[in-house]
């Protein structure tokens, strides 16, 4: 499938091995997996910087290839389940910070063409997933502007 806003064409990947349940050598707990999340939620890491974590340092020591194998559930279901999902959505909340630099990068370089253009992108890719957002997620009468773009991130 061809990106967005470019002709070239996507990059290709690996998919994961297909499995079932968790390896045998990765026994921990659900509910030490549970908690595990929570807490990393709490000192403010996202979901997928949690996921990252778990299979990197594990829990108590022992590492957790997979969240949702392990527990059955996704790192954001078990996060709305305890209320410590955040406020915003990643994905959009990454967008945002990435037009917050851009903007600034722009109004200090004017003549730099070619940020203007990622700018514009990339506003186009918040307003795009605004839409997928708005009601669930972000309010009815969201709209996006720098603003309220700086203004999201601030809370």
């Amino acid at each position: 499938m061809a990106r967005m806003h470019t002709r070239r064409r996507g990059s290709s990947g690996s998919d994961r091995p297909t499995a079932d349940e968790p390896p045998e050598w990765s026994d921990v707990d659900e509910d030490a997996i549970e908690e595990r999340v929570v807490e990393l939620a709490e000192q403010g890491h996202d979901p997928s910087q949690i996921g990252l974590k778990l299979r990197d340092e594990g829990v108590q020591g022992t590492p957790i290839p997979d969240v949702k194998l392990a527990t059955g559930k996704k790192v954001t279901e078990i996060l709305e389940e305890h209320d410590a999902e955040p406020e915003l959505p990643e994905d959009f909340r990454n967008l945002l910070e990435k037009a917050v630099r851009l903007h600034q990068h722009v109004e200090e370089n004017g003549q730099d063409h070619q940020n203007k253009r990622a700018l514009q992108n990339t506003q186009s890719k918040i307003r795009r997933l605004a839409d997928y957002y708005r009601g669930d997620e972000l309010d009815e009468d969201f709209a996006y502007s720098h603003e309220t773009a700086k203004e999201l991130l601030e809370e």
